[in-house]
């Protein structure tokens, strides 16, 4: 059905916008529901702290140059129950190898004081053990995703992907930064003398 002209001398008001749908931010309880707009700045990560090589990857820096692991997750969600996805990409180990972390690879007891802490673009933060991803320990396959459900991730961000845990705490949204590092050695408490004899 076409519209009536309006009548000579008249302008016609402008059509309103449709509006659009915003997408739903990721939230720190689990991976990151849609791909979503990118991210100013989000789509890049750092790699750093005691390593020989630090770096600056993208999710295509992850998937071109990594070989690509596959995980089928089932976590429980606290506010909507058992979530499942299926993600791709590299093993965080073999990505923070490449770094050259400043342990001697040879000593298992000096690799087993090192720490990751893993932040996301809406700052949460989680900590690993470097035992937890060796070989040689827990050798849990942990990834930088580069895709979920068949879907990239190159404009939402790289997700940390747990895929033993049993609820989705530790799932990083729109990875921002790894860092890497010993934990110190935990200072002595001072002895505390005993009171003279009275």
């Amino acid at each position: 059905m076409s519209r009536p002209s309006p009548p000579p001398g008249t302008t016609t008001p402008p059509t309103p916008p449709v509006p659009v749908a915003s997408a739903v931010p990721a939230t720190s309880a689990g991976p990151l529901a849609s791909g979503g707009p990118p991210a100013p700045g989000r789509t890049a990560f750092t790699l750093r702290g005691e390593v020989a090589c630090p770096l600056s990857l993208t999710v295509a820096d992850l998937r071109e140059r990594w070989e690509q692991h596959h995980a089928e997750v089932v976590f429980d969600c606290a506010t909507s129950g058992p979530r499942r996805h299926t993600f791709e990409g590299p093993l965080l180990r073999e990505v923070v190898d490449e770094a050259k972390p400043v342990f001697d690879a040879r000593r298992r007891k000096d690799r087993s004081r090192f720490l990751l802490a893993v932040t996301g673009g809406d700052g949460h933060h989680t900590v690993l053990s470097w035992g937890e991803i060796d070989a040689d320990f827990g050798n849990v396959p942990i990834l930088l995703a580069t895709a979920m459900d068949g879907r990239s991730l190159e404009s939402a961000g790289s997700q940390l992907v747990v895929p033993t845990d049993r609820c989705g705490a530790r799932y990083i949204s729109a990875i921002t930064s790894v860092w890497v590092g010993a934990c110190a050695v935990p200072s002595r408490p001072a002895e505390r003398t005993a009171p003279p004899a009275r």
